[in-house]
C-alpha cells in the first residue's frame, strides 16, 4: 500500500510539474500578474453567482435519486452537503473529493447503506458525464467551420467509448456471467463484498428509466448553463470571445476535471486553458488568466462549505463541554 500511495504520488509530481514547466515556457508571468490585477470584479461576481445557482438543481437531482433507493433526505441538508463537498475538493483530487466527501457523509447518516450511497454518488457522476458528453457534441457541431479544435475529438471520442463499456457493464444483465469471473480476484483483495454493494446499487436503477431520462436532461441543462461561468470569467480578464467557444472547451475541461491528474487539477487546467484559447488567436497571457480565474471562482465557492464545517465543529465543541466538566 505504501509503495502504491508513493507511484501515485511521485506520477502526481511529475504531471504536475511537467504542467507547470509547459506554463512557464508558454507565458509572460509580469503580463500576466497585471491582467488578473485588472479583471473586472462585476464579470468575475456573476461568474460565481452562475457555479453557486447551479448547486440547488444538483441537490434537487441527488435527492430524487436517493428517493428512489428508499433513502430520504431534505433539500437543505442535501444543499449543505454539496457545498461542503466542494471544500473537500479543494484538498483532495479534484472532483472525486468532493464525491468521496459525500459519500462518507450520507454513509454517516444512513449505517448500512455505504454501497448504496456510493453506487448513488458514482452514477450521478456517471449522468453528468454523458451530459457532458453530449454538451461536447453539440459544442463541436457549433464550432465547425469557425473554430480550429479537431485535435480534441480525440479526447471526446475517448470518454464516450468508455462511457459505453461501462452503462453495458453495469446495467445489462447479460454483462452479469463474464464480470462473475473477477469475482476471485477481487475476493482475493477482500474487495468483493463492497464491488458487489456497489455494482448492485447501480444496476438496480435498471428499472427507472424515466428518472434516469429525467435527472439526465436536467444534468444537460445546468451544466449548459454553468459554462457560462467560463465565459465570464474570460470576459473579466478581456477575452473578446462568443460563448460558443466556451461550449467546445468548457465540456471537455469537465471531462478532464474528473481524472485526478493532481490536487484541485492543480496547472493542469491552466495548461488546457492555454493550449485551447491560444487555438482561437486568444493571447497565452490572457487564455492563462482565464484559466487561473475561473480556479479562484471555485475557491469562492468553497468557502460556505468551510464556514458550514467550521460552525458545526465548535458547536460540538461547546455542547461536548459542559457534559466534560464536571464538579468536584
Amino acid at each position: 500500500m505504501t509503495r502504491r500511495r508513493a507511484v501515485r504520488t511521485a506520477l502526481t509530481l511529475l504531471v504536475t510539474g511537467l504542467c507547470v514547466t509547459y506554463l512557464l515556457w508558454k507565458l509572460d508571468i509580469h503580463r500576466t500578474v497585471h491582467v488578473l490585477l485588472n479583471a473586472s470584479l462585476g464579470w468575475f461576481l456573476a461568474s460565481v453567482a452562475i457555479q453557486a445557482l447551479g448547486v440547488p438543481p444538483m441537490a434537487w437531482r441527488w435527492q430524487r435519486l436517493l428517493r428512489a433507493r428508499g433513502v430520504h433526505e431534505s433539500l437543505p441538508w442535501l444543499n449543505r452537503a454539496y457545498f461542503v463537498s466542494y471544500t473537500a475538493g479543494q484538498v483532495l483530487p479534484t472532483a472525486v473529493g468532493g464525491d468521496a466527501s459525500r459519500i462518507y457523509e450520507t454513509s454517516r447518516r444512513h449505517p448500512g447503506r455505504v454501497g448504496d450511497m456510493t453506487a448513488i454518488v458514482l452514477l450521478e457522476r456517471a449522468l453528468g458525464g454523458v451530459a457532458t458528453l453530449t454538451l461536447a457534441a453539440i459544442g463541436f457541431a457549433l464550432a465547425i467551420g469557425r473554430y480550429d479544435v479537431g485535435a480534441y475529438v480525440w479526447v471526446e471520442l475517448a470518454f464516450v467509448l468508455g462511457s459505453a463499456v461501462l452503462a453495458v457493464l453495469f446495467f445489462a444483465r447479460s454483462a452479469r456471467r463474464p464480470l462473475r469471473r473477477f469475482v476471485p480476484v477481487l475476493r482475493r483483495f477482500r474487495l468483493e463484498r463492497a464491488s458487489r454493494a456497489f455494482y448492485e446499487g447501480v444496476h438496480a436503477f435498471r428499472g427507472h428509466t424515466r428518472l434516469l431520462v429525467g435527472v439526465l436532461a436536467l444534468t444537460l441543462v445546468v451544466q449548459a448553463y454553468r459554462v457560462l461561468a467560463i465565459w465570464m470569467a474570460g470576459r473579466a480578464v478581456g477575452v473578446d470571445l462568443s460563448p460558443r467557444p466556451y461550449y467546445v472547451m468548457g465540456p471537455l475541461l469537465f471531462l478532464v476535471m474528473l481524472v485526478p491528474f493532481t490536487i484541485n487539477g492543480l496547472a493542469v487546467r491552466e495548461a488546457f486553458f492555454v493550449s485551447f484559447l491560444t487555438q482561437l488567436g486568444v493571447e497565452k497571457e490572457l487564455a492563462f488568466a482565464t484559466g487561473f480565474l475561473f480556479f479562484v471562482v471555485t475557491i469562492v465557492l468553497a468557502i460556505p462549505g468551510a464556514v458550514i464545517v467550521a460552525v458545526e465543529n465548535l458547536r460540538r465543541a461547546s455542547s461536548r463541554a459542559p457534559a466534560q466538566t464536571q464538579p468536584d
